[in-house]
């Protein structure tokens, strides 16, 4: 069985689940743990970010990567279209989607967690004692601003990411005004890239993730609430709904329900 390396809440790893669930294929999710899980992962595989694939003793690094990986040696229900013209506007697409979707994401969800105590405490893992989610809660606003601005997450950085984020869902919404999906009839890498790494802007309604349930369907306030942006999201979740595989209704937890933690020998 294919095994991904990840975190549950990474947008590239989203973007390489629903890939795998749109081409049918078994997996297993292994959460790696940051910072001494990522050591680990860089003693297997040379580096320490994830999304990583394991197909057999192979390790495939990076999102794209992978996708390219899975079209070559899984060729049913191709990602990438044939077409040159098809094919250079869908990896384009893709490629821009994880320059500007995915950083500028972060950017924004961060802004969200930083004002909103019960948003920040209800993205903390499960097996995080509550104790300690309620220090996480009570840390103020303005420390957690100084500590994004020492990351690259000043008010003006994110303020710059919030207006690049409005640009890119408008173009979205026009151009899935007319079309099914981005680059033509079909779904393709870039429709998966868009779709997977537009979740932390507004988390899917549906238990696709590991999440708590008084978040589904909520996210970055000024764009996951902004009804101009309401068909980009409703196409988002049409796509999950025709190809994502939801946690709910997978019967055991070793079926890749619930992601298994890397362990440090």
């Amino acid at each position: 069985m294919l095994e991904l390396y990840q975190f549950e809440l990474s947008q590239y790893s989203e973007k390489v689940r629903l890939i795998l669930d749109f081409k049918g294929l078994e997996y297993r999710k292994i959460e790696v743990t940051p910072g001494i899980g990522q050591v680990d992962l860089f003693r297997m595989t040379g580096q320490r970010q994830v999304p990583v694939l394991k197909d057999g003793s192979r390790f495939i690094v990076d999102s794209t990567e992978i996708a390219k990986y899975l079209d070559a040696h899984y060729p049913e229900k191709p990602l990438i279209p044939v077409e040159p013209k098809q094919r250079g506007l869908c990896l384009m697409m893709e490629e821009w989607a994880d320059e500007s979707i995915g950083i500028k994401g972060r950017k924004a969800l961060f802004s969200a967690i930083s004002q909103d105590r019960d948003f920040r405490t209800s993205l903390l893992p499960s097996s995080i004692p509550d104790i300690f989610k309620t220090l996480v809660g009570e840390v103020p606003s303005d420390f957690l601003n100084v500590l994004g601005s020492g990351v690259g997450y000043s008010a003006d950085a994110v303020n710059r990411a919030m207006a690049d984020l409005k640009q890119d869902l408008e173009a979205l919404t026009l151009i899935l005004s007319d079309s099914p999906y981005l680059c033509g009839e079909e779904p393709t890498l870039a429709d998966f890239a868009v779709a997977g790494l537009s979740i932390l802007l507004k988390f899917p309604d549906a238990a696709y993730l590991e999440l708590p349930s008084q978040i589904l369907g909520k996210g970055v306030p000024g764009i996951a609430d902004n009804p101009a942006y309401a068909p980009f999201f409703q196409w988002r979740d049409r796509l999950y709904n025709d190809y994502r595989k939801p946690i709910i209704g997978i019967s055991t937890p070793t079926s890749g329900d619930r992601p298994t933690s890397i362990q440090i020998e």
